[in-house]
Formats: structure tokens, C-alpha cells, sequence
């Protein structure tokens, strides 16, 4: 009889088995695969060919069977002259490496055989069919139990370098990370766990990590046949068993092997004479997060939201990220239909990682994918806020060519409609929010029952929420033409100065965000003119000059300054888009303090740099009216964006003020029901309601609520809340895949490599300082920056009465459009944003020279 296959590129998986049917395919893909011939299973079946079989009936005739002497001749015929040759000899059954079940060890494997062994080896391999730890793997498996096996008879390698690879990472479950573990001699021991390996991670052909093993033995030829443990020459112990060069090929052929079989596999290589072989193939079969991939990004939004976030701001956000961006895409143009469907996108454009407010950048873009236009919507959007890396999205194939353009022809008349209307939405809107705040006001909240202020916050959400156009319109209409400007600086080369586009935008005086600052100089300079004021604020702490406000008598003009700086902005504070809080208007004192810190480091009006964001303005200025000398029309054209730009990023600002003010009443209002709760008895704090979700509130009020032990609840939610505020703060980018929450690596730094020498970052606001640093994670920190760079992660309005008392700002989050840029370039201050790292490199005393036009960071010393 015959007993190789008469012709393999016709097998298929049940004649020769999973492993003989990977290597027939990657034949066929012209891969490095040694020779091979393979018994098919018929064979087996032939022997064992009675219907009724005892497993001792089958080994017995596998015992007794004798292979004829043509097989002799058959091993010839396929591999040549075999006196010098030694084989590997392999299972092949029928649901190995499957995708389902690998079998991985499960079946008999022989290597360094000798031809004249090859007939034992393949009984053997017949006979492990049997084996108990065999057949319970069917079990666990929920597989049927078979005899039919294949046999392979392949000429063995004798590597220098043997290894695994795997074509996504096994452990994360992250499919642009390929995983290869290497040893020297043959990779037995590997696969075994007998000997400590080498582990690589490959990310886009670069090392990403390396893992190097002290690698003191290695299995290699036994001269008697089978392999045998030897020792490692000492200076190959500690050095990587494979080259850049040699990973570079591995990664390419897991590449070109997944888009074969659509799916990561799992492989067996070997080096042999600096020639590489392909072993084997299978799917990759662990188990590992599956699902999605999701990008998380807090680039921006970490300068509204810094820190840990508590369970009822983060439910209240989430919801009004649906509703407002639902109206955006309704602005837009998007089709009604399509948003009903898209429902779930706005549902989840937001993330809680570790206690943290993330964007899901994947949630976003499909949003933004609803609006026509996107790849320039996109473009737009990274520069808003501050995204690093584009999120691919696959193409729309279901929206054709004519439907695409009657989309956008929508879209650009509703742009239109608005570009013409904004200003009477932008006054409309805040005329509807002054009204609603100033009822709000005069609403005695301590009288309304927990139905009626879960009622009254309703009313204000229908009234607001579901109708804030104006912000939405003017944020789009910000990122639109500030991007605009950019690209026609950049495509027309007006001046040389990169950062043309950030000087152009200062000295827009209407910007709200900065008038706190001049409230507070204010103060700050009516208490530094009296000697009696100023002895208080310098000897006393905030309580104490709080107390001394409320004497009758006291000085009239500061306290009425400081009585309009409440009404006006006490809401306007560090973490000010948090509900939890503790706001000025809740707690003077603690405004108190920051008046004190000013007037202790002697910050007044006088001390603020005079008009040095019109200087850099006109400097720009006349930079471009060189440029666009003899161009009337693009001159015509750049006056109109630049224009456009200036009133939306001033106006986007500005609504942002009115956003804090709206949170500033949700805050009023749930902490009216906090109280609520604490009088019932239901809490043993009022501000434990900031642990409960919006929804579970609600539902307590309501009767719908599945759980009605809230002190229990608040109570474990503290504890782990508290637990997040002690862990590290999660990477600015994070990947996931899958359940968000299982198996994923929220530390796992993305692309972010901190430069082993000087530092960049995007320029903001020109001048070059050279100065001492100061690393400061929240502003209450400090009393005094004397003149010090301040380098933080991010800031937010509560922060700009620092700003005063540094030479410069430095900060690792933001964008070209973010608080800490725009307030910078109105006050002059020289100031560079999203520099990756600068928190690991930079420490209090260190002294930088930076250059805020250029964005570089030179380390001149360390404090060390």
C-alpha cells in the first residue's frame, strides 16, 4: 500500500489532519517550510477497521501491525539519500491546532529520529490516541473521541535559535502587539516550560519591550537518538537569543499569516544556519479579551475634570454629552433616522477609568462619521482637543456618492444658516440662562421636598440642556475657523513664525475667563493700599478676615468688591465642572485664601505685565501684512478667518463661563437634596450623594430603584473612590479591547516615549525664559511662585490667579485651544502645552530655559 499522500495540495483537514492541512497552506504561501510528507489517517483507519473496539483490541493491532518495506522506499523517494538524515516525526489529528481546541502537547511528538524509527514513532503517535489525559481533553472540549489521526514526517532542523510566537498579545488580548518567546537549540523546551525563555513584544516591526532571560541550558541533538539538555557558552547566557533583524521576519510572517487565515496565529520557528523555518501554525486559542477596540484620550478634557470624578458628576456629564451632541448632529444635518440608530454612539462618549473622565475617541468619531464632511470634521477635532494620533474608522459603505453630497449640501446650508444667526443664539441662549439663575435664586430650596427638587432640576435640564445650541454651533464654528486660519498661514507661508496663528489670536480683551484675574488685582490692590487691610490679610488666616468681613462697618468698597466677585463668579474655581466641589460661593473662605496668597506676594494691578499680549499681537500683525503685500484677495480672505477665528475661540471661552455657571446650580441643587436625604436618615452625610448616580437618585425618589440601602452604598463607594485617588494616574491614552474593565493595562504608556534630552511641546505664547521650575499638582500647593516657571499636568479657570506670579507655564495635557493657551496668550504669559512627560522629567528647582514660540524646553540644571 501507499502510505505518504499521493498528492497534499488536494488533502484536506479530515484526510491529514489540522497540522498537515497549516503546512499544505503555507506551501501554498511559499513559506520557509521544511520538507514534509504526511500518513493520512486512512491508514490508521484501516488497521482499526472493525465497527466495535475496545482501546485494548486497538492497541493490540496497532502492536501487531507490520509496515510493509515499500514505506522504506516511500521515505527515500521523498527526501533523498537518508544515511545522514534525522526526521521529526508529528501528530496530525483531525481537530488539532483548530480554532476551537489546539491539542497543543496532547499527542505523542518525536524528534532526531532516525528513517529506520520512523514506522515505531508513527504507532506510537497512533497509540497516544489513547492516552487518559488525551481523551479528557475531548471531554473538556465537548469533543467526540476519535481514533483518525494523521501522521507528519518531517526533516528535522537543528537550530541554533528555536522558538513561539503568537500574532496578538495573549495576555491583553491587543491585536497590534505580536508576542515571540525564543530559546536556544530546539524549542521543546519552551513549550514545556523545561527552560526560562527570551520574551519579545513587537509593535509596527519596532521592539516595543524585551524580557531577557538568563538562558543557562538549551536542548539540542541526542547522538542516541531524541534531544538532550546541554549548558549555554556563558556569553550567550544574557544576551537576546534573536536580532532586531530576525523579529523584524518573525512579525512579518505572523502578519502575512493572519491575513491568510483572518484570524492571529500561533507559530513554531526556528533559525538553523541563519535560515528560517516555519514549523507549524495554529489560531491563537487562549483566552483574552475580545470585542471593540477603544481609544481613551483625557488630553483635554482632564482641564475640566482633573482627578478623580465622583459617581453623580460623572452620570450627570454622561448624560448631557448625549443630549447636547445629539442636537449637534440634528444642527448638522444628520438624518433622524441614522441618530436613532447611532443612539448608543452618544451614550458612550464618555469613560471612567479608574475614577478618571475619559473621551472614547471611538464614540466620537463615529459621531463625528454621522456628520458629512468628516475627514475635515476630524482634522478639526484633533486640534480642539488636543488628540495626538488619528482614530481610523472604516469606510461607510452603505451611504452612496449621491446620498454622501445631498448630506453635505444639508450640512452647509444649516452652516450657513448659523454662521448668520449665532450672534442672536449666543444672546437669546444667555438671556434664557440669566433668567433661569436669577429664579433659581430666589427659590428657598431648604422647603422643597426630594420629589420637588428632582422636578426642578428636570425643568432646568429641559430648559437648557435640551436647548444649548448656542454653545454647541460656536464650539464647532471655533474649531472650524481656528483651523482654517492655521491651514492658510501654513499653505500660504505668511512670515516665519511657526506660531503665527497662537500670536494672532492674543490680546482678545471680551475673553471672561481672564476678568477673574483682574477682579482679584483689584482686590488684591485695595487691600495693599490700606495698611489696616493689609495687616489683616498678611497676619491672619481666611477665616479669621472672613469673620472680620461680616463686623458691621467693615471696609465698604472691599466688601462690596468681593460680595460682586461671589455673585459673579463663585462658581469659578478650581475643579469647577465637578459637582462635588466645594465652590467660593459655597465656602468664601476659601476665595479668602486666594486674595490673602496675592496680597502676600504683593501681586497687584501694578505688577502685571503691561499689554504684552497686544505687543505679540501687533507683532503678528504686521508679520502677515508683509506677506500679503500685492495679494489683495487672499489678503481679503485671511482678514475674514482671522476675524471669524478671534470672536468664536473669544466666545467659546466666554460660553464656557456660562456652562460653569449652570453646574454651579446642579451643584446647589443636589446638595439641597443631600440634605434632604441626611434630615431622613438616609445618609450620614449630605455630601454622600455626590456617590450615588443621577439615575439611582432619581429612582430612590421614584420607587424604581433596585437597591434602597444607600448608606451601605455610599459607604463602599468611598472606600473604593478613595482607593483611586491613592492609585497612579492612568496614561493620558489608553487602548482596550474588550470588557474595558478585564485584563486591560490602563499604565501601559501609548506611543509616549519621554525623550532622554530636551523636552517639546506646542507653543502657545512667545518669549523665552530662563528660570526655575515648579512642579505644582494643584494650585492651593503653593503661597508664593516668585517668579518660577509653573509646570503642572493641566489647568482650569481656578487656576489663572497663579498665573500672575509666573515667569512662564509648562503643561503636559492641552491643546492649542485649551484654557491654559488661550488665558496665557491674553495675559502675555510665555506658555507651552501638551508636552509629553514633562511631569517625569522636570522637578521643583530644576532650571529649564524654554521658548514659548518655538515650544522647546532646554534643561539647562537639576535639582539633584
Amino acid at each position: 500500500m501507499k502510505y505518504f499522500s499521493k498528492n497534499k495540495t488536494k488533502e484536506t483537514v479530515s484526510s491529514i489532519g489540522g497540522k498537515g492541512y497549516n503546512l499544505m497552506r503555507m506551501d501554498g504561501m511559499k513559506m520557509p517550510v521544511p520538507k514534509w510528507e504526511v500518513v493520512p489517517q486512512k491508514v490508521i483507519a484501516s488497521i482499526l477497521d472493525q465497527k466495535e473496539l475496545s482501546n485494548e483490541k486497538a492497541l493490540q493491532l496497532i502492536d501487531d501491525y507490520q509496515f510493509e518495506a515499500s514505506f522504506t522506499a516511500e521515505i527515500k523517494e521523498a527526501f533523498g539519500n537518508t544515511s545522514d538524515k534525522l526526521f521529526a516525526v508529528r501528530s496530525s489529528a483531525l481537530q488539532e491546532d483548530g480554532v476551537s481546541a489546539s491539542f497543543a502537547g496532547q499527542f505523542a511528538t518525536f524528534l532526531y529520529v532516525k528513517a529506520a524509527d520512523i514506522p515505531a514513532k508513527i504507532k506510537a503517535i497512533w497509540k497516544s490516541t489513547l492516552n487518559d489525559h488525551v481523551v479528557t481533553y475531548y471531554k473538556e472540549n465537548k469533543l467526540t473521541h476519535s481514533f483518525a489521526i494523521a501522521v507528519l514526517v518531517q526533516e528535522m532542523i537543528d537550530p541554533e535559535v528555536s522558538g513561539v510566537a503568537f500574532g496578538i498579545n495573549p495576555t491583553s488580548g491587543n491585536p497590534e502587539e505580536h508576542v515571540i518567546c525564543s530559546v536556544y537549540g530546539v524549542g521543546e523546551g519552551l513549550v514545556s516550560g523545561e527552560l526560562d525563555a527570551d520574551t519579545f513584544i513587537i509593535e509596527h516591526k519596532k521592539i516595543k519591550s524585551q524580557e531577557i532571560a538568563n538562558k543557562v541550558k538549551q536542548l539540542g541533538k541526542n547522538e542516541k537518538g531524541g534531544t538532550i539538555q546541554a549548558d549555554v557558552p556563558i556569553p550567550q547566557q544574557l544576551v537576546p537569543s534573536l536580532s532586531p533583524e530576525q523579529l523584524t521576519l518573525i512579525s512579518e510572517k505572523l502578519s502575512q499569516l493572519g491575513n491568510e487565515y483572518q484570524h492571529p496565529q500561533d507559530i513554531e520557528f526556528a533559525f538553523a544556519n541563519d535560515q528560517f523555518y516555519l514549523l507549524q501554525t495554529r489560531p491563537v486559542t487562549s483566552t483574552y479579551p475580545r470585542g471593540e477596540k477603544i481609544i481613551w484620550d483625557n488630553s483635554n478634557i482632564v482641564e475640566s475634570y482633573p482627578g478623580v470624578t465622583t459617581p453623580l458628576t460623572f452620570s450627570y456629564l454622561l448624560g448631557g454629552y448625549k443630549n447636547v451632541y445629539l442636537q449637534l448632529a440634528q444642527i448638522m444635518g444628520a438624518a433622524e433616522k441614522t441618530l436613532q440608530e447611532n443612539t448608543f454612539v452618544f451614550s458612550n462618549m464618555l469613560g471612567l477609568i479608574n475614577g478618571r473622565v475619559y473621551y472614547n475617541l471611538l464614540s466620537w468619531y463615529k459621531v463625528l462619521a454621522l456628520f458629512p464632511g468628516y475627514s475635515i470634521n476630524a482634522r478639526f477635532m484633533e486640534n480642539m482637543m488636543g488628540v495626538k494620533e488619528r482614530f481610523e474608522l472604516p469606510p461607510n459603505k452603505n451611504t452612496n456618492k449621491l446620498t454622501a453630497w445631498l448630506r453635505v449640501l444639508v450640512m452647509l446650508v444649516q452652516i450657513a444658516k448659523n454662521l448668520f444667526t449665532i450672534k442672536k443664539q449666543t444672546k437669546t441662549f444667555l438671556e434664557k440662562i440669566n433668567e433661569i439663575i436669577q429664579d433659581f435664586k430666589k427659590t428657598d430650596l431648604s422647603k422643597m421636598s426630594a420629589y420637588e427638587l428632582m422636578e426642578l432640576h428636570r425643568s432646568i435640564d429641559k430648559a437648557l440642556l435640551m436647548n444649548w445650541k448656542a454653545p454647541l454651533v460656536n464650539d464647532s464654528f471655533a474649531m472650524v475657523w481656528f483651523g482654517k486660519l492655521q491651514k492658510i498661514i501654513e499653505k500660504n507661508k505668511l512670515g516665519e513664525n511657526p506660531n503665527l496663528h497662537n500670536d494672532l489670536m492674543c490680546g482678545n480683551s471680551d475673553i471672561i475667563s481672564v476678568e477673574p484675574v483682574h477682579r482679584s488685582l483689584k482686590i488684591a490692590t485695595i487691600v495693599a493700599h490700606d495698611e489696616k487691610l493689609k495687616h489683616l490679610f498678611i497676619t491672619e488666616d481666611a477665616s479669621t478676615i472672613w469673620k472680620a468681613f461680616q463686623e458691621e462697618g467693615f471696609h465698604p468698597e472691599l466688601f462690596q468688591e468681593v460680595e460682586n466677585y461671589i455673585e459673579d463668579f463663585g462658581d469659578r474655581c478650581v475643579g469647577e465642572l465637578k459637582l462635588e466641589t466645594i465652590s467660593y460661593a459655597q465656602d468664601p473662605t476659601l476665595l479668602i485664601h486666594m486674595f490673602k496668597n496675592l496680597v502676600v506676594q504683593g501681586i497687584t494691578v501694578d505688577s502685571m505685565k503691561a499689554s504684552v499680549e497686544m505687543k505679540i499681537r501687533e507683532e503678528a500683525e504686521e508679520e502677515v501684512k508683509k506677506s500679503l503685500k500685492g495679494k489683495p484677495f487672499l489678503a481679503m480672505k485671511f482678514n475674514k478667518t482671522l476675524k471669524k477665528a478671534r470672536y468664536f475661540v473669544s466666545n467659546r471661552e466666554n460660553l464656557r463661563y456660562d456652562r460653569t455657571r449652570v453646574f454651579g446650580m446642579t451643584r446647589t441643587l443636589f446638595m439641597a437634596i443631600g440634605n434632604n436625604f441626611k434630615k431622613a436618615g438616609l445618609l450620614n452625610d449630605e455630601r454622600d450623594i455626590f456617590y450615588l448616580t443621577m439615575p439611582e437618585i432619581f429612582a430612590f425618589i421614584e420607587g424604581t430603584s433596585i437597591c434602597n440601602k444607600l448608606k451601605e452604598l455610599t459607604e463602599l463607594r468611598k472606600v473604593e473612590y478613595t482607593a483611586y485617588s491613592e492609585m497612579p494616574t492612568p496614561t493620558e491614552r489608553i487602548v482596550t479591547y474588550g470588557n474595558v474593565n478585564e485584563g486591560n493595562d490602563f499604565y501601559q504608556p501609548f506611543n509616549e516615549e519621554v525623550a532622554a534630552g530636551d523636552l517639546k511641546g506646542i507653543g502657545c505664547c512667545p518669549g523665552i525664559v530662563k528660570s526655575r521650575v515648579q512642579v505644582i499638582h494643584h494650585p492651593s500647593e503653593v503661597e508664593n511662585l516668585n517668579g518660577d516657571i509653573l509646570v503642572t499636568t493641566s489647568t482650569d479657570p481656578g487656576w489663572v490667579t497663579l498665573f500672575p506670579s509666573a515667569s512662564a507655564i509648562i503643561v503636559e495635557r492641552g491643546s492649542l485651544l485649551s484654557h491654559s493657551a488661550i488665558v496665557s496668550r491674553e495675559m502675555g504669559i510665555p506658555c507651552i502645552v501638551s508636552v509629553g512627560g514633562v511631569l517625569k522629567r522636570l522637578k521643583t528647582g530644576d532650571v529649564v530655559e524654554m521658548d514659548g514660540r518655538k515650544g522647546s524646553i532646554k534643561i539647562m540644571s537639576t535639582d539633584e
